[in-house]
């Protein structure tokens, strides 16, 4: 059973979504806009919750298909708006406030739809307490919108969430983390829509190995493979080798490289087009 603080903060988090009414998740099917939107709903009813889904060369496919299948087990309407970041020369340039403006294109969708409906929905997002810790500057953008973080506000963590996730029965509790394709692409080198095809069809292929959590890093004409450190062996053995490496060479790299590091979330934010960490703000 989840603990009484984390009880508490769910508690806070309800009465915090009743102040607002009716509410549009910003939702990506992740463990954390999942659970948000599953706490609206039990909140505030079905008929009260929006759940807002940007459709782009950046969301994989089957990321997509999961956010469809969610919104309808729980009853929910599916908004699906694309969002064309390709469109927004901030994003396409990459440098290290990418998701500043993709998040800032997506919530001015958002707000445009809603607009439009005579809605006055508040939007929300799955930002956590943990998240602030880390780079990232789309929390800006969710400000600048009047964008809401109630697991934020709440104090929730990302442990927390995955916690009640399991004991609600939601399949997303242990869901690796699923950042956009964009996130593999280096700082600093342009993003196209045929780059992120790449890395979604690469990434696609590595996933008959079994692997959960990993990334195909885009750097040029090089795919770096990042996989748990146990998974190294296994990738690296000759005829799984040879195979992986045809394949990727057939969808347009050159290099198809393993990284000896293994997998660790946000790698490219370890060095960016400078050559140095990217600023914590």
């Amino acid at each position: 059973m989840a603990e009484a603080v984390t009880l508490n903060k769910l508690e806070d988090m309800k009465e915090a979504l009743r102040t607002m009414g009716c509410v549009a998740v910003a939702f990506s099917a992740g463990v954390d806009s999942t659970f948000v939107l599953k706490v609206a709903v039990d909140t505030l009813g079905s008929e009260n919750v929006l759940a807002i889904t940007g459709k782009s060369s950046s969301l994989p496919r089957e990321e997509f298909e999961e956010a469809v299948r969610t919104t309808g087990a729980l009853g929910v309407e599916h908004v699906v708006l694309e969002t064309q970041e390709l469109s927004n020369p901030g994003y396409v340039r990459n440098a290290p406030d990418r998701c500043y403006h993709c998040k800032s294109t997506l919530y001015e969708h958002a707000r445009r739809y809603l607009r439009e409906r005579g809605a006055s929905h508040t939007v929300l997002t799955g930002t956590n307490a943990d998240d602030l810790g880390d780079w990232r500057p789309g929390i800006k953008a969710a400000e600048e919108h009047a964008v809401r973080a109630p697991l934020d506000e709440a104090g929730f963590t990302k442990e927390e969430i995955r916690l009640l996730s399991r004991e609600w029965g939601l399949p997303t509790f242990d869901k690796p983390a699923s950042p956009c394709l964009a996130s593999r692409i280096a700082y600093g080198e342009e993003i196209s829509a045929e780059k992120l095809h790449m890395i979604e069809e690469a990434e696609r292929f590595l996933r008959q190995w079994g692997l959960r959590e990993f990334r195909v890093r885009h750097h040029g004409q090089v795919a770096r493979i990042e996989v748990a450190p146990e998974k190294i062996a296994e990738l690296a053995k000759p005829e799984v080798r040879e195979c992986i490496d045809a394949h990727l060479r057939k969808l347009g790299y050159a290099y198809v490289a393993l990284d000896l590091r293994g997998f660790r979330s946000g790698s490219l934010n370890e060095v960016h087009a400078c050559g140095k960490p990217p600023p914590r703000s």
